[in-house]
């Protein structure tokens, strides 16, 4: 829509179209807040008590073809072997580098 700047301006016209602007930024914010809090809500915060809670993980044992760095603790794939030890103790090749 085409405006005319030079024209004179209604005071009333005015006036409404504030108060309509001002009560839509209003509803906005309340839905925001809303959407806010349904976000925070699924977060842990660190530190958080989870005694309640139950873990249930699918714990794979150790396979033939991988070992533990005896640097890092992780179980590596045996592609990751970079040497053994004096000890005879297996290091992963990040842990050499």
């Amino acid at each position: 829509m085409a405006q005319d700047y030079d024209s004179p301006r209604n005071k009333d016209d005015d006036e409404e179209s504030l108060q309509a602007l001002s009560k839509g930024v209003q509803d906005t914010s309340s839905d925001i807040d809303d959407d806010e809090n349904a976000i925070a809500e699924d977060y842990e915060l660190p530190g958080a008590d989870l005694s309640n809670e139950d873990a249930s993980v699918t714990v794979i044992p150790m396979q033939g073809d991988e070992f533990i760095c005896s640097e890092c603790f992780l179980v590596k794939h045996r592609s990751q072997l970079d040497h053994m030890t004096s000890d005879g103790q297996p290091v992963c090749k990040e842990c050499a580098a």
